[in-house]
């Protein structure tokens, strides 16, 4: 992902003192594009916005091009099973909170807001060593080691799902959804028509395989070109390096190894979508009513957080599941035959959620928590 038109002005140039936040969160790009998605609003507010992350994490690069004043901060890992690393990282957490604190000291935010991720962890406690109120967001169900450290050091938890609330302090928890990229919602279906080089009177499916692609799921789509092409049209983001050069003169089919500024437009060329269940990732198919089939990561590479992710979706109505182990063709051109034949149910559902302006609610927990702040 990367940083879109990010470039609105502060409105409230009359007030004496500015506003100040910093944001923190990193180790992927679904740590850090909730907080790209706050940043038009924050700019709107009149905020002067920071970013503390680790050194040369994929944060970095996102967040500069977004000309955020960027600091880095030493960042170890914390690992549940054994590793060598284990025993110089804690030195590097406790060098990183060292740096936070001085940083904080330096800026003076008057509020923090933390994605997550182990550079967070140390910018959160040192947020409480300085009396600076801390929201923190969890995107997962269950939350993450990150979270569950930072969590007795934050103001407010902010949520993707009901389910997640039970594992949260009662006083600290909201429900929010995720900060989407609003400019995600302004695509043009003509643009993506144009974009992938397809005809206007067909279907098309929409397939996501996580930032880094699943070579398995590109497997299975491919496997499936020959029936799917004769009813669909198939828009496929397949990873970085995962691209078939072979399948580069298909007609009806479009592959790319990820998407930048022209997303926004293949979303609104989508009449469905495959997808891994990435929390974030979900929570954009939800904001855009896209009818989806989600594949989570297998419990056996992952935490099993994104089975938890897409079982809530399930429940909720709005998306089918395969889990990976039972993929196949044969399952997946049927789920897809029967999602697109459903899927203004799965869009009715969707339109009844309660979660659909995640930026507005987690700006308002923000504000509020300034406005608790003698000035």
């Amino acid at each position: 992902y990367t940083c879109l038109e990010q470039s609105g002005q502060a409105q409230n140039s009359q007030e004496v003192t500015m506003k100040k936040i910093v944001l923190t969160g990193g180790g992927t790009a679904g740590h850090v594009t909730p907080n790209i998605a706050l940043l038009p609003r924050l700019k709107e507010l009149g905020y002067e916005i920071h970013y503390i992350g680790s050194y040369d994490g994929i944060e970095k690069k996102l967040i500069e091009q977004c000309g955020i004043p960027y600091y880095g901060i030493s960042s170890g890992k914390l690992r549940r099973y054994f590793d060598w690393k284990n025993f110089s990282d804690p030195f590097k957490v406790i060098k990183g909170y060292g740096q936070a604190r001085a940083l904080l000291r330096k800026l003076k935010p008057d509020v923090l807001f933390s994605k997550g991720g182990f550079v967070s962890v140390p910018v959160v406690m040192a947020a409480k060593h300085r009396k600076i109120p801390a929201v923190i967001h969890e995107s997962d169900i269950t939350p993450g080691l990150a979270n569950k450290l930072a969590i007795p050091n934050a103001s407010k938890v902010c949520c993707n799902f009901p389910e997640t609330l039970k594992y949260l302090p009662s006083d600290k928890a909201v429900l929010t959804g995720s900060p989407i990229r609003q400019e995600l919602l302004s695509g043009s279906r003509t643009n993506g028509l144009s974009y992938c080089k397809f005809q206007s009177g067909k279907p098309v499916i929409m397939v996501i395989g996580g930032s880094s692609g699943s070579q398995f799921i590109n497997e299975v789509v491919r496997s499936l070109l020959p029936e799917l092409l004769k009813n669909y049209q198939v828009l496929h983001l397949c990873g970085k390096g995962n691209l078939d050069s072979s399948l580069n003169n298909t007609n009806g089919y479009a592959q790319f190894e990820y998407a930048n500024t022209e997303l926004k437009d293949m979303f609104a060329l989508a009449d469905i979508v495959v997808s891994r269940a990435g929390a974030n990732a979900i929570c954009e198919l939800l904001a855009l009513r896209k009818p989806n089939i989600l594949i989570p990561l297998s419990a056996h590479a992952s935490r099993g957080d994104q089975i938890l992710n897409a079982r809530s979706f399930e429940r909720q109505g709005f998306s089918m599941v395969i889990e990976e182990e039972q993929l196949n063709d044969v399952i997946l051109l049927d789920a897809i035959q029967k999602l697109f034949q459903d899927r203004k149910k799965y869009v009715s559902a969707m339109e009844q959620s309660q979660q659909f302006n995640s930026v507005e609610t987690v700006v308002q927990l923000l504000e509020g928590l300034c406005s608790q702040i003698p000035r």
